[in-house]
């Protein structure tokens, strides 16, 4: 038996707690179901912990057509809706050790083909279920009263098909052979995260359990090389943004994308259009210029097919800050698909699908609804 560690006791006790192997590997996933924090989300990215919803436990594919006859130990995403597959062995040997490294880089390859997003969906629902909670409730509880679900869910799509994804292989040792590989992995491969996760099992004669979880694998040039890709951030441009629109949500959204973006040209130099930044999400926003104050953002449009306005942005400034004009605006917006709240100055983003604007008649209506704005911020 290894070498332990030592709790002093709120008596000045000192207990010795040995380290001791876990009765099962099932012991130890289970373990991972209780307490998510086990993965060590702040040794993850020591800047913002990582916090993990769990999607599935034994998480098969949904491909039924598919050859392969597995299950991954479990799936989480976390807050930023990166798919994260966890893999757990107790002190895996050499021939264990390869088979688990190839059946990982298998999930990673694939894991678009085996789950889908609407099947990532229907799995955390029914987990929810068998857990007896309330899937809205507990995603609450993940990113707060305020999360939008909808773009979560389309960003763990948008994560997929990037290959953004990450390996963990959870052990209650990682020998040194199995620290190299995943070092080495997690070196070469990008946008792919591989990690190992030691969990240490330390216990006392009277039965006090301590659990030490040891995130293995970030060496300095992986970390470098990660942090260096998230810094190049993608600049969005009318030909990379139209192309992208197309290939993610078909021809007819990035019609009505179009569409939009002529209208917004049509009004320069009154108007302005300004492109976003992002690796995976960006668009472009049209503003209206004010002297002396901060410029009206009209409107933005993204690649996931949205049309999107602030609140607080309209709300905050005149004339819209008049109570009258707030509510003659909520009207107009209204009747295009944009629920303004009833208070000037709320913090929400009101949005409109772009497939719903196909009729002619709507997009047309949107760009005359945007034209009586411009008109009424030009009166001032």
């Amino acid at each position: 038996m290894a070498g332990g560690i030592y709790l002093i006791q709120d008596d000045d006790r000192l207990v010795e707690m040995m380290e001791q192997p876990y009765d099962s590997e099932d012991q130890l996933q289970e373990l991972l179901v209780t307490y998510p924090n086990l993965i060590a989300g702040d040794q993850i990215d020591r800047a913002t912990a990582r916090r993990w919803l769990l999607i599935s436990r034994e998480a098969a594919p949904s491909d039924e057509e598919t050859a392969v006859q597995w299950s991954l130990d479990h799936l989480f995403l976390d807050q930023n809706a990166v798919p994260t597959l966890v893999d757990v062995r107790r002190t895996p040997n050499a021939e264990l050790r390869q088979k688990v490294l190839g059946q990982s880089i298998d999930y990673a390859a694939n894991a678009l083909v085996y789950w889908p997003v609407d099947s990532i969906i229907a799995l955390f629902e029914a987990n929810c279920r068998d857990r007896g909670r309330d899937p809205e409730q507990i995603f609450e509880e993940f990113l707060g009263a305020n999360a939008n679900e909808d773009l979560f869910w389309q960003k763990v799509k948008t994560n997929l098909q990037a290959g953004k994804v990450r390996l963990v292989f959870v052990a209650d040792e990682i020998s040194a052979e199995m620290r190299r590989v995943v070092e080495f992995l997690n070196e070469q491969m990008d946008p792919v995260e591989v990690l190992a996760l030691e969990i240490k099992q330390y216990v006392s004669e009277d039965g006090l359990k301590t659990l030490v979880p040891r995130v293995i694998g970030q060496t300095a040039e992986a970390q470098q090389k990660k942090s260096s890709a998230t810094r190049e951030r993608r600049r969005w441009d009318e030909s990379s943004f139209f192309a992208e629109i197309k290939a993610r949500r078909g021809a007819d959204e990035a019609q009505m994308a179009r569409a939009i973006y002529v209208w917004a040209k049509s009004q320069e130099p009154e108007v302005q259009i300004h492109w976003g930044t992002g690796d995976a999400y960006g668009g472009f926003a049209a503003q209206l210029p004010q002297r002396g104050r901060k410029p009206y953002q009209l409107f933005t449009v993204d690649i996931a097919g949205r049309m999107e306005i602030s609140a607080d942005n309209y709300g905050s400034q005149p004339p819209f800050n008049a109570e009258h004009n707030w509510l003659e605006l909520r009207s107009k917006l209204s009747s295009i698909g944009l629920s303004l709240p009833i208070e000037p100055g709320e913090r929400r983003s009101p949005s409109l699908a772009l497939f719903t604007l196909q009729d002619e008649s709507a997009l047309k209506q949107v760009m005359e609804t945007f034209d009586w704005v411009i008109e009424q911020i030009q009166t001032l």
